[in-house]
């Protein structure tokens, strides 16, 4: 099973077609049944997180009636040896959940391991960045306001059922400066009208939202556990702001504007806004398409990170590293190789490395998804091979295969 194929019942071709378009609806029955995701998180998982995990802020939010809680409602020190003045109070979250406030746990594919694992497959599925919150709802209750995101998610339900209304946008695609709040009394008034889907989430259902489709959700009965899993994209407006970057480098573009120009006079702009248009133009038509990609690698890259590794066991492995020990590629690891006539440069999430030239087979074969025995690595000896491996191992490139 693909992680995709756990929160969706389409056909991926059927879904692509879907895609930032509409919501999807997909019930348990469709998928893993209602425990379908109690694997990922239960509430034994967010007991054991708010008390013997020692969280800290911003990995928890607290909402009451739409409003997020100051931290210090809920944090304080640790006690002796664990001063950290943020960590979260079990015995104080308990209280202010019992009084009607909504926990947010939040960047939990980072901390929680099965959600780390999950998020992985489902993000190199999708080639996107993903980040994954857990939002507990007291019964009855109602953690925040209609409201719209500015990426799009999958909402997978744990525990509970919970009511959704989902509006359509009152702004399409909106960009990551384009939050809710600025057009809260547009949001409010939409979320009058008829919604275009009114459903109650059950254990194991799965929710498709594009960004800046509008939703308020509410718990029935008891309370309600739900996983939210945003997905980072790269948008067109992207492209837009890499070559205005790149624009810099016309001289035309970078002129001094006329001397006592008056800014505020439509008629004064106008002949300096026509050359710079046509300075844009044509600078935009030389526009090197390998350069925007560079610049794109730098901005998407860092959005997502590779699988964790375990540090100590990677150094011994490294360390009595055989030709019959078998490696593979980190997962989620971000990677080119780029050949030059004495080295190759691999490029990183932040960094690169130059390794001589006749090692790039090497590189790309460690590098290509599958398990490879180090003494079948083309190189000339397994001296070579060794050498390479380990460097490969202990930048965190590679990792022991099974």
């Amino acid at each position: 099973m693909t992680a995709l194929s756990r929160v969706l019942a389409l056909d991926p071709t059927e879904f692509a077609a879907r895609w930032g378009r509409e919501p999807v609806l997909t019930r348990a029955a469709d998928l893993g049944g209602p425990d379908g995701f109690t694997d990922l998180l239960g509430p034994a998982a967010v007991d054991e997180l708010l008390s013997r995990r020692g969280l800290r802020t911003p990995f928890l939010r607290v909402a009451r009636q739409g409003t997020v809680l100051p931290a210090g409602r809920f944090t304080g020190g640790g006690g002796a040896g664990a001063e950290i003045a943020d960590q979260v109070h079990d015995e104080q979250v308990m209280r202010l959940y019992a009084d009607g406030a909504t926990l947010v746990l939040q960047g939990l594919h980072r901390l929680w391991p099965p959600l780390i694992e999950f998020a992985g497959a489902l993000g190199a599925e999708l080639n996107r960045p993903l980040q994954v919150n857990a939002y507990l709802t007291p019964p009855a209750s109602q953690g925040f306001a209609t409201h719209y995101d500015t990426h799009d998610v999958f909402v997978l339900q744990v525990d509970g059922r919970k009511k959704w209304c989902i509006h359509p946008p009152v702004l399409p695609d909106p960009l990551e400066k384009q939050a809710w709040g600025g057009r809260a009394d547009e949001v409010a008034a939409t979320a009058q009208g008829e919604p275009a889907l009114d459903v109650v989430l059950e254990p194991g259902d799965a929710l498709y939202l594009p960004r800046g489709w509008l939703h308020s959700a509410k718990a029935l009965g008891g309370r309600s556990l739900h996983l939210t899993v945003g997905i980072r994209g790269l948008t067109r407006y992207a492209l837009v702001e890499e070559l205005l970057t790149l624009a810099m480098e016309d001289p035309r573009l970078r002129a001094t504007l006329p001397y006592g120009l008056d800014v505020a006079d439509p008629d004064a702009i106008g002949p300096e806004l026509a050359e710079t248009v046509t300075a844009l133009r044509d600078w935009l038509n030389t526009a090197d398409p390998a350069a925007v990609a560079a610049r794109l690698r730098e901005r998407s890259w860092p959005s997502a990170r590779p699988a964790p590794i375990s540090p100590l066991a990677q150094l011994d492995f490294a360390a009595a590293l055989t030709p019959a020990d078998k490696i593979i590629a980190r997962g989620g690891l971000q990677w080119q190789l780029a050949d030059g006539p004495d080295q190759v440069t691999l490029r990183l999430t932040g960094r690169e490395l130059q390794l001589p030239a006749y090692c790039g087979p090497a590189v790309r074969t460690a590098l290509d998804g599958d398990a490879h025995a180090v003494g079948d690595l083309p190189l000339d000896d397994d001296a070579d091979r060794l050498v390479l491996a380990r460097r490969l191992l202990t930048e965190g490139l590679l990792v022991p295969a099974g």
